[in-house]
C-alpha cells in the first residue's frame, strides 16, 4: 500500500510517498481503506522532530481518518467491511490502509464527505474536552479560543456557540476575521498587530473579563490568557504551536518558549481562585481506550446538522510536503486533510 513517509526529520520535502506492507486487523480491531486523513498541528512538529509522542522516523503519523471497513478483526460486531466510517487511529492514518480499534470508529453520517469526516474525531474530541469536559464551559460564559480560524479553534468555536457561551473571543489573522465571525466569534482578534490582552480588556471593559481561555499557543500566551480570567476562570493548555519557526526544528525558538512558559505555583493560585488544566488527547485516548467519551456526546449535534467540520483545503497524498507547508503558513481557515 502506499504511505506517506516522515523519512527524517526536516521540512516538508522529507515527507515521500512509499510502499508499505498492509497491516492486519486483530482482535477487536477494524481496518480502513483510507479515503481522506485529517492533517493536525501536531503532524508537521513530529516531522520537524519536537513532538515527542510521536514515531522516529521512517514513521506514518495521522491520528484522524475517513474511509470505508475493508477487513475486521475477530470479536467486532456492527461493523463490516463497506461501512463508511469516521475515527481515530494511533498514527498510521497518511496511508490507504490503517488498522484501529474497533471502538474508535463511528458512522460517517449520510451526506458527508470523506473529507468531512477526516476533520472530525480528533479536533472535534479535542474541542470537547477543553471547551465543557475540563473546561467546564457554562451557558453565558465568556471565553477566548485562540487559532480561532485553525481546526480546533472553529471545533470549538462551533462547540461553544451550541453550548450556549455568552460572549467568544477568537484570536486570527486580519484576512480571516470575516471567516471566524461567519463561525460564531463575537469579537475577532488580531494577534499579528495587537496585544490580544489589551483587546480583550478593551472589549471587555474589565482587567479580567473571561471564564475560559484555550490556549494551544504556550509559552508568554499562558501567561497572558491567565491574566485575563476572573476568579473561578479556567486556562486549558493543549499544545505549543510557539515552539516551531520556519519549518525545521529551531531550538532556539523553542528555548525561547520554554524560558516564557510560566509556572503556575498552588498556593499563588488557591487566593485568586483560578485553575490551570493541561490536556493531550493522546494520554486519555491511551489511558480511556477509546475517544469515545469525547466524540458521543456530539452525536445528537451532528445527527441535526448542527454540527459539521469545515474543511480548509484537500491535497492528494502525493502534495502532502504542500499540505504541510500550507498549515505551517498559516494560510488555513479550517481543517487540511489527504485524500486518497
Amino acid at each position: 500500500m502506499r504511505a506517506l513517509v516522515i523519512t527524517r526529520h526536516g521540512p516538508p520535502e522529507v515527507l515521500k510517498v512509499e510502499e508499505r506492507p498492509e497491516p492486519e486487523p486483530g482482535p477487536g480491531e477494524v481496518r480502513v481503506a483510507v479515503r481522506a486523513a485529517g492533517i493536525n498541528f501536531a503532524d508537521t512538529m513530529a516531522r520537524m522532530g519536537v513532538y515527542p509522542d510521536a514515531p522516529k522516523p521512517p514513521a506514518v503519523v495521522g491520528y484522524e481518518v475517513a474511509g470505508e471497513v475493508d477487513a475486521v478483526g475477530e470479536g467486532v460486531d456492527g461493523l463490516a467491511a463497506g461501512d463508511r466510517v469516521m475515527g481515530g487511529c494511533r498514527f498510521g492514518g497518511y496511508a490507504e490502509r490503517v488498522v484501529t480499534d474497533a471502538r474508535n470508529v463511528v458512522a460517517l453520517p449520510g451526506d458527508w464527505s470523506f473529507e468531512e469526516g477526516a476533520a472530525l474525531p480528533v479536533v472535534y474530541a479535542t474541542a470537547y474536552a477543553a471547551l465543557l469536559r475540563y473546561g467546564s464551559l457554562r451557558e453565558g460564559e465568556s471565553v477566548l479560543i485562540h487559532a480561532a480560524a485553525g481546526g480546533v479553534g472553529i471545533a470549538a468555536t462551533q462547540i461553544a456557540r451550541l453550548s450556549g457561551a455568552g460572549t467568544i473571543y477568537g484570536t486570527a489573522s486580519a484576512s480571516k476575521h470575516e471567516a471566524v465571525r461567519r463561525f460564531g466569534v463575537d469579537h475577532p482578534i488580531d494577534y499579528t498587530s495587537s496585544d490580544f490582552v489589551e483587546e480583550v480588556r478593551r472589549i471587555g471593559g474589565a482587567t479580567e473579563p473571561l471564564d475560559l481561555a484555550l490556549d494551544a499557543v504556550g509559552g508568554r500566551s499562558f501567561r497572558k490568557s491567565w491574566s485575563l480570567l476572573r476568579p473561578g476562570g479556567r486556562l486549558v493548555c493543549f499544545g505549543v504551536s510557539a515552539v516551531t519557526s520556519g519549518e525545521r526544528r529551531n531550538l532556539l525558538a523553542a528555548g525561547r518558549t520554554l524560558v516564557g512558559t510560566p509556572w503556575f505555583n498552588p498556593l499563588r493560585m488557591m487566593p485568586v481562585s483560578k485553575s490551570v488544566i493541561g490536556l493531550n488527547m493522546l494520554s486519555l485516548w491511551d489511558a480511556k481506550g477509546s475517544l469515545d467519551e469525547f466524540v458521543e456526546p456530539l452525536r445528537e449535534w451532528v445527527e441535526s446538522g448542527q454540527l459539521r467540520p469545515v474543511v480548509s483545503e484537500a491535497f492528494p497524498l502525493e502534495r502532502g510536503p504542500e499540505a504541510h507547508r500550507y498549515i505551517q503558513e498559516r494560510r488555513n481557515v479550517g481543517k487540511v486533510v489527504l485524500t486518497l
